[in-house]
């Protein structure tokens, strides 16, 4: 039988704030994504940024108190919801530009495409960010079909809709719980089952080239068994596991496993486990709480220290150190 006991929880909320545009800059790349970042009054500008406690996706509120361009390249490594509470938005990307007020619409960027956002000064506005593998795993779990290609979503959507205010209630919901002292950050497990309900209702409410699979008649596949281990993975990513536990637990041959893990999320059942292990190094070192990057890389299995910074920047396009470095 697996072992069941709970991950660990993440750590703590994050309370940033400066006057300082390059401080406010570096501290956005560590958190989202590189970037440029303009403002209209420098010396009025006050940036506040706020993180909830999340073990797989980054939620939280931001703004700058000043008209704000930001441009960025392609994120690659993610996707990205912006929800505005106040102020107006224009917001730009392969093609597509859209200007709203907060209320009227939802923001969803794609990876392998440079953006474009352009805020006024009393924006204020909820952030997700939800790493690639994960969400493209989740669609292939609620569509039966390994994801190959980019989710094309649409830039933005209405937030009228029944759907859309269930999705904004549950990003606002899970943000506040996060944060609350005793809240539910303590509870990892349902923390998880929160997180799996969000990447779900963004999937059924932002229009995008899943979007007839995933309103259409669900399919029974054979592949359930694979998404219950990516399930079990994502749940107990510090467990001690093989390829051949994996497959006993799935009463499947390695070679099916090493198969399914193909077709389900494009890359093997330990490609998998390192992928999700790396964001938990990078949560705990983006919480400013760690005490050395050694230390934290150890406590999820990384004990070379030249093969572990290579990897983890080939999944955030920086160095550990980078993420890790002390907020002005």
């Amino acid at each position: 039988m697996p072992d069941r006991s709970p991950p660990a929880a993440p750590p703590g909320p994050v309370r940033f704030r400066t006057a300082d545009l390059e401080t406010a800059r570096e501290q956005v790349t560590r958190t989202f994504a590189s970037h440029d970042v303009r403002v209209s009054d420098r010396a009025g500008m006050r940036f506040r940024l706020d993180l909830a406690p999340s073990a797989h996706l980054t939620i939280g509120r931001m703004g700058y108190g000043a008209d704000t361009t930001i441009v960025g390249p392609p994120m690659r490594l993610c996707y990205h919801v912006n929800l505005p509470a106040t102020g107006t938005s224009t917001v730009e990307q392969h093609g597509a530009r859209r200007t709203f007020a907060a209320g009227e619409a939802g923001v969803t960027f794609v990876p392998q495409s440079p953006v474009l956002v352009q805020w006024s000064a009393d924006s204020w506005q909820y952030h997700v960010k939800l790493p690639k593998d994960l969400l493209e795993a989740h669609a292939a779990k609620l569509t039966g079909h390994a994801v190959r290609e980019e989710i094309d979503f649409d830039l933005t959507f209405s937030l009228r809709s029944s759907t859309a205010q269930a999705f904004l209630a549950t990003v606002s919901f899970l943000y506040a719980e996060l944060s609350r002292d005793g809240g539910l950050a303590t509870v990892p497990a349902a923390c998880h089952e929160f997180e799996s309900a969000l990447m779900t209702q963004l999937l059924m409410t932002v229009p995008s080239s899943l979007s007839a699979r995933l309103h259409s008649r669900p399919a029974h596949t054979r592949g359930s068994r694979i998404r219950e281990i990516v399930d079990y993975l994502d749940r107990n990513p510090e467990k001690t596991l093989t390829t051949a536990d994996l497959a006993a637990m799935a009463a499947i041959s390695p070679r099916a496993l090493q198969a399914g893990f193909q077709e389900a999320v494009g890359k093997s059942p330990m490609a998998y486990l390192r992928a999700v292990r790396l964001d938990r190094v990078h949560r705990e070192l983006l919480s400013g709480a760690a005490d050395s990057v050694t230390d934290v890389a150890a406590r999820w299995g990384f004990y070379h220290p030249g093969r572990f910074a290579q990897q983890y920047r080939e999944r955030f396009g920086m160095l550990p150190s980078e993420t890790a470095r002390p907020r002005g």
